[in-house]
């Protein structure tokens, strides 16, 4: 049996974990490594401490979600139904969930209030996070179908964001209108999944005697325009994290 090259187990590694059923296809970037130039760059917390965005991830898996700007009406509303995710949830699951928005660091702690967000939050407020991680600019087209967490329509959702910027503690625009946002599912890989991978005593012992990176990009969606948001639950499932009822409707079981 002829041995294989390096490409040729990589890629191996790459399906076979993916095809766990928690993680994307390759497509998605699947298993990549975050570049350390991006993990070294710092966000801000609502007290505008600097933390390097690398730190946020590094010990378990994080769902970050990068809003377009805290103004913006469908950012709002979506993250309305991320508050609703119960933090036992993610606890069971191991993983975080972070929001990074673009404005000054001032405006986490009423937008916060606004949404009853209470999981973690920062700003990038130089937006050089969403540069490197290549997120839109302008309105790009995408699929027609309605987002299932946006309720507003255009001309009412307009007016809630110019009344909160006139009431808001400082007026701007909480940072650049044109920015689009995305969604991201980073941190380490848990060592179960490689179990599928080992194939050798050789390679058992190399796995078990080295570390796993914790700055992986395991999931990524770059939102095309303000309404292209993934669906909470389907970021929720990628993540290995118990899906929520947003509609707040409730069941009837039938005895």
């Amino acid at each position: 049996m002829a041995n294989s090259s390096p490409r040729e187990d990589e890629t191996l590694v790459t399906q076979q974990i993916c095809s766990l059923g928690l993680l994307p296809p390759p497509k998605k970037q699947c298993g990549v490594p975050l570049a350390e130039d991006v993990a070294e760059l710092s966000v801000q917390d609502a007290s505008g401490k600097g933390i390097p965005f690398g730190e946020l991830f590094r010990e378990r898996r994080a769902i970050v979600v990068f809003v377009r700007h805290f103004l913006c009406y469908t950012c709002k509303e979506y993250v309305e139904d991320l508050a609703k995710i119960p933090k036992s949830f993610l606890q069971d699951a191991n993983v975080t969930l972070i929001v990074i928005g673009q404005s000054s660091f001032q405006h986490i702690e009423p937008f916060c209030k606004l949404t009853g967000y209470s999981h973690e939050i920062y700003v990038d407020t130089e937006r050089k996070i969403y540069r490197k991680l290549g997120m839109n600019k302008g309105e790009g087209i995408a699929s027609s179908e309605q987002s299932p967490h946006v309720k507003s329509n255009l001309l009412s959702g307009s007016i809630q964001s110019l009344w909160r910027a006139m009431t808001g503690p400082i007026f701007d625009f909480q940072g650049d209108p044109a920015q689009q946002g995305g969604t991201l599912i980073l941190g380490p890989e848990p060592r179960w999944q490689a179990l599928f991978i080992i194939i050798s005593i050789d390679r058992a012992r190399k796995f078990f005697n080295s570390s796993v990176p914790g700055n992986n990009i395991h999931f990524i969606h770059l939102d095309k325009n303000r309404l292209d948001h993934k669906p909470i639950n389907s970021i929720l499932q990628l993540a290995g994290v118990q899906t929520v009822n947003f509609t707040n409707k409730s069941f009837i079981i039938h005895i």
